[in-house]
């Protein structure tokens, strides 16, 4: 997979076909990136743990993940993925759009039925692992797109949304009733945060400048930063720096220095030992293994 995909924080990457909206990626961390920074888009996406464990966030909510696990994302939805400790991880990234299954034309019942849960106005988890009951159904259907995708008969595309319908049968019917779901306004608070950060990451911003973006006092920026990432600015900040730098390494032809002033590091010696820390190899190490 291309390591600059997730370069922006909210993707406007069109990762579908216009003629058929249905995408798959193969990725691996570390191997293709350490980390998938926090980011939203506008389409579905389910991610399918294959090998290995890691950490995937949703709306700001860590949880371990290992290998058979389903994340389900919803358009607008915060969420990243990062490494487990030294653990490494591969998965399955499908990304489709809400227009596959339905649209404002569609029956009244069709909509009826998505338009809530893809608009966030009703409850439904995110992580479906194999204490879930259904869980055995869900990975079926995953299975049989996988190889309708890679087999590509003719009208194949017809039998992938037949099996995507039924995923969402399964996971819908499992809920019950559905319930009104009540969307945090601190997740919009989040958004403006690492929107700053993705627009200002190469200017030295400090935890003043971004409290008084958000108009909040610096130790209220700080507590609320820390209750709803889970880190600091600070790491959070060299974090989004240095995974930007590590694909840069990888992409371009700039120098070391040259590419560590872009990503906001204005001293050569700080970026290297960040780099290391993080990495365990040196710039100069990570751009030619």
């Amino acid at each position: 997979m291309n390591t600059l995909t997730y370069e922006n924080l909210h993707e406007v990457k069109k990762h579908v076909s216009s003629q058929f909206p249905y995408n798959t990626y193969l990725c691996s961390i570390p191997l293709d990136f350490t980390q998938v920074p926090l980011h939203w888009h506008n389409d579905v996406e389910i991610i399918v743990i294959k090998k290995g464990c890691g950490i995937i966030s949703v709306d700001t909510e860590p949880r371990a993940v290992k290998a058979g696990d389903i994340i389900l994302v919803r358009p607008g939805q915060l969420h990243s993925i990062s490494q487990h400790e030294k653990d490494s991880m591969e998965y399955e990234n499908i990304l489709f759009q809400s227009s596959l299954l339905y649209s404002a034309d569609s029956d009244p019942r069709t909509v009826e039925y998505f338009q809530p849960y893809f608009t966030l106005e009703y409850k439904l988890p995110w992580l479906f692992d194999n204490t879930c009951s259904s869980h055995e159904e869900l990975s079926s259907c995953i299975d049989a797109i996988d190889d309708l995708c890679a087999k590509r008969p003719d009208y194949y595309e017809l039998s992938v949304k037949g099996h995507l319908f039924h995923f969402f049968y399964l996971l819908f019917s499992s809920q019950g009733s559905p319930v009104t779901f009540s969307r945090s306004k601190s997740l919009d608070k989040v958004k403006q945060i690492v929107s700053y950060i993705e627009s200002h990451y190469t200017e030295p911003i400090t935890v003043q400048s971004a409290a008084d973006y958000m108009g909040f006092s610096e130790s209220h920026f700080m507590k609320f930063f820390k209750q709803h990432l889970h880190t600091t600015f600070t790491s959070y900040l060299n974090g989004y720096r240095l995974t930007i730098a590590a694909r840069l390494l990888l992409t371009e032809d700039d120098s070391i220095l040259s590419i560590s002033e872009r990503t906001g590091f204005n001293n050569l010696s700080y970026f290297n030992r960040l780099f290391k820390k993080e990495y365990q190899m040196s710039p100069r190490e990570y751009r030619n293994r």
